[in-house]
């Protein structure tokens, strides 16, 4: 028990880093779902692809000796802004070929699309890199792989030593700056208080000179750039890619939305983030509550599951969600 409890906070930190990349991602998620009610299943595959740019934009910088010579956070800066916007225009593409023609058709229509669109962009992935570079399972070039170090403390009488990678700092620090800007942007611009008309009716928003089509591709062009941003961290951290990483990252990113409350952006925050603290809870209890019978990284991807099931069963609306009637 006190060695569970000495590790603790280094299991939170764990967990906050996986949450903040599940928040990013459902963001996405849950701005699309806010003005069109409608999940966009291809979401996890842009992520995928912002994870693909960010690999080329570091390659590019260490073939260029930049990698060495730039201060990093420049480095950072430019790889998030390359897999945003190939991502954002992506997002914009696939909404203006694949949603697009099959607005109004029965909601079934465009959700089978977007399973389409999903497979689609996977094997795109995996043919373009496997021309590129021979291989579609690339190593990422380091970044950011220094250790913080914090203490040591007095716990629970041993001492304690947290150790924060810097990549997970940035993580952190780049995803509370988007998540905080798109919150501002939503509720304080414009654009976003059109995006809340847009949501709230469609119809009324068109009858006040709201460009109903633009605010849509805008929406998905936002939701798309959240997507690379969150991809190119997630390589830059994780530092191994494949054209399939967006599938279970983007289920659990769905699952923190649902659990946030899908449509309520700090909704989708809260839901990361809580989603990634359990599972990173589960990674490390799992086997020693169940005496070795369960080891927690094997049986760690059940947590967003086992969340998402509860959340349907007892409280659909999700944490922050209010249930709505049906518009007629």
């Amino acid at each position: 028990m006190e060695e569970g409890l000495r590790i603790l906070p280094q299991i939170l930190i764990s967990g906050l880093v996986i949450g903040f990349l599940y928040a990013v991602v459902a963001l996405g998620y849950t701005m699309v779902y806010g003005v069109l009610e409608f999940i966009n299943f291809a979401h996890s595959e842009i992520f995928m692809f912002g994870a693909f740019i960010g690999f080329e934009v570091l390659m590019f910088l260490q073939k260029t000796s930049l990698l060495t010579t730039l201060p990093m956070v420049i480095s950072l800066i430019l790889t998030m802004l390359a897999a945003m916007i190939f991502s954002g225009a992506l997002g914009w593409t696939v909404e203006r070929l694949a949603y697009r023609p099959l607005r109004g058709a029965p909601r079934l229509v465009p959700l089978i699309s977007a399973i389409g669109v999903s497979f689609f962009l996977q094997d795109a992935a995996r043919i373009i890199w496997e021309a590129l570079r021979g291989n579609w399972q690339l190593a990422v070039p380091p970044l950011y792989t220094g250790v913080l170090t914090m203490g040591p403390w007095q716990v629970a009488g041993a001492p304690l030593q947290l150790q924060v990678p810097y990549g997970a700092i940035v993580i952190m620090v780049s995803g509370l700056i988007m998540m905080f800007s798109l919150i501002w942007f939503v509720n304080k611009t414009k654009v976003g208080k059109a995006m809340r008309a847009v949501a709230q009716d469609r119809s009324t928003a068109a009858l006040m000179g709201v460009n109903v089509d633009r605010i849509i591709s805008t929406t998905f062009v936002i939701g798309g750039a959240l997507g690379g941003a969150a991809g190119s961290l997630f390589a830059i951290r994780y530092t191994s890619i494949t054209p399939y990483i967006g599938f279970i990252l983007g289920v659990k990113a769905f699952t923190a939305a649902v659990f946030g409350g899908i449509g309520n952006l700090a909704g989708a925050v809260i839901g990361g983030l809580l989603l990634g603290i359990f599972e990173a809870l589960g990674t490390a209890y799992l086997g020693p509550l169940t005496h070795g019978a369960l080891k927690g990284p094997e049986y760690k991807d059940i947590f967003a599951f086992l969340i998402l099931i509860l959340v349907l069963v007892f409280k659909p609306a999700g944490l922050l969600g209010r249930t709505v009637g049906e518009k007629v």
